[in-house]
């Protein structure tokens, strides 16, 4: 098989690149971009750790094809500052002292942004739903709710 030329938006800007057929969009993003915030975690979309945003939905990038970006947006955490939710996410997390190690905090917060552009008021079984992709082994996912759920409360 031939290697494919794909162009995508990443983070608010154009990149263009040769990719193999089978390469993982996880392994382009950190190996050929640079990009750290998508974690290797299960390499099996169970961990949510890799979790990106393309096309606006949260996607687990260690099972996506990186030909499958061709034409996407992408937006991992590095460029979601942009996101109208995100710096406000982030604030709240950091005041609930919601995580501990941070692995699963990309993931987490790319989650809840994409919940609360689509859903601003969300009930606690709604955040709780958003982010149950993302397994996070410190916390107990209790500070996590509560950091969404007080975000959410915030005018944005």
């Amino acid at each position: 098989m031939k290697p494919h030329n794909i162009q995508f938006e990443l983070n608010g800007g154009k990149v263009a690149l040769i990719v193999e057929p089978g390469d993982v969009l996880l392994d382009m993003l950190r190996g050929k971009l640079g990009i750290k915030s998508p974690k290797v975690g299960c390499d099996r979309g169970d961990c949510g750790a890799c979790t990106i945003l393309m096309n606006d939905k949260t996607v687990r990038s260690c099972l996506v094809l990186a030909v499958e970006a061709d034409g996407a947006e992408i937006v991992t955490l590095e460029g979601a500052n942009s996101r109208k939710w995100t710096r406000k996410l982030q604030k709240k997390f950091h005041e609930k002292n919601a995580f501990q190690c941070g692995f699963c905090a990309p993931g987490v917060i790319l989650s809840a942004t994409e919940l609360l552009e689509k859903n601003s008021k969300p009930t606690v079984y709604e955040i709780k739903k958003a982010i149950a992709g993302n397994l996070c082994r410190c916390t107990g996912y209790e500070p996590i709710v509560e950091a969404i759920a007080e975000t959410a409360k915030e005018k944005c």
